[in-house]
């Protein structure tokens, strides 16, 4: 069965479209028009062999926050879907990333309890064209609506590009393999036999 989540969210300040299918090979097209953001979902997406698509509209011109913002929430919304009962995944699994000199950190466990822990400084106020403080934001928000708990942390690092690479490129990888399907199990990964 497809594994596959399909969000539409249109508020008065964005209109938002995403489609995520856990069993992809990485094929990304994501467009926010927000540049840096789009870069790094694209990493989120080749590193955890998702075929991800994501359209935005967002009211740009006062600033990112909303379009970013709402993009994460479709996103986590789309993952929760996608998941359905949850039946047979791994559930928790994580991923170490080095970027050059920035090495990151990221445990998952789709456990349906949303929980999010961000650690990690990020010395300027932006990257490229996203504000800096947005990044734990779209942790957060992916953690929420996608009801998995999620603690993501840079442990070092001097070029905040390089530092908020490795944390989403470490995102893809370990929601790729806590998604995974666990030939083993034949039910929900928990011992209460539900998620």
């Amino acid at each position: 069965m497809a594994r596959i989540g399909r969000i539409q969210r249109k508020t008065n300040e964005t209109d938002v479209s995403v489609y995520l299918d856990l069993d992809g090979a990485g094929r990304a097209e994501i467009q926010t028009g927000v540049g840096f953001y789009d870069h790094m979902l694209h990493h989120v997406a080749h590193h955890g062999l998702f075929d991800l698509t994501v359209r935005a509209v967002g009211d740009l011109q006062v600033d990112e926050h909303h379009t970013v913002e709402d993009v994460a929430i479709a996103l986590g919304q789309a993952l929760n879907e996608a998941l359905g009962d949850r039946a047979g995944i791994v559930r928790m699994a994580d991923a170490w990333v080095t970027m050059d000199e920035a090495l990151a950190h990221v445990v998952v466990d789709l456990s349906g309890r949303p929980y999010a822990i961000f650690r990690g400084a990020l010395d300027g106020p932006k990257i490229g064209n996203l504000s800096a403080t947005l990044i734990p934001h779209v942790f957060e928000s992916i953690a929420t609506h996608g009801r998995l708990n999620l603690h993501a942390r840079v442990l070092y690092g001097r070029d905040d590009h390089h530092k908020a690479e490795a944390l989403f490129k470490a995102l893809g990888r370990a929601l790729d393999a806590a998604t995974r399907i666990d030939p083993r199990r034949s039910g929900i990964p928990s011992t209460k036999g539900v998620l």
